[in-house]
């Protein structure tokens, strides 16, 4: 039986330094893929070519806020479905979220704990590409 493909987790992140430590929190589990952007332009252009099973996004970028660009991204072809988790500093955003339409599986304050990734992301169930 063949082993799943890697699940493919776009997160888009302007702050090196939380980016640096997300992408070293999973970098020893193969069952994820992890490819960065820092602006939502770079977002949507790498979701386009790449197709990312899980959506990571800080809720505040220098060119737009995170809900914002989670709507853009589940615009996009086959993305409509894909699951997507919010990151913030602020603790008191995740109120502010709970009464926006756009809708997240989950919301993580940063920094990431890598037990909180694992856990989060692992229970995904793999998703099949074409």
């Amino acid at each position: 039986m063949a082993a799943n493909p890697p699940l493919r987790v776009l997160y888009v992140e302007d702050d090196r330094v939380a980016a640096l430590l997300f992408v070293e929190a999973l970098r020893d589990a193969p069952q994820f893929e992890v490819e960065l952007a820092e602006t939502g332009a770079e977002a949507l252009e790498l979701a386009a070519r790449w197709s990312p099973d899980v959506l990571v996004v800080d809720a505040n970028l220098p060119d737009t806020s995170g809900p914002a660009l989670l709507s853009q991204l589940q615009a996009l072809p086959g993305l409509a479905q894909v699951p997507a988790f919010i990151c913030s500093a602020d603790a008191l955003l995740k109120g502010e979220l709970a009464g926006m339409a756009v809708a997240f599986a989950g919301y993580w304050l940063k920094p990431v704990q890598r037990s909180t990734l694992l856990s989060d992301l692992g229970a995904l169930a793999p998703i099949p590409r074409a």
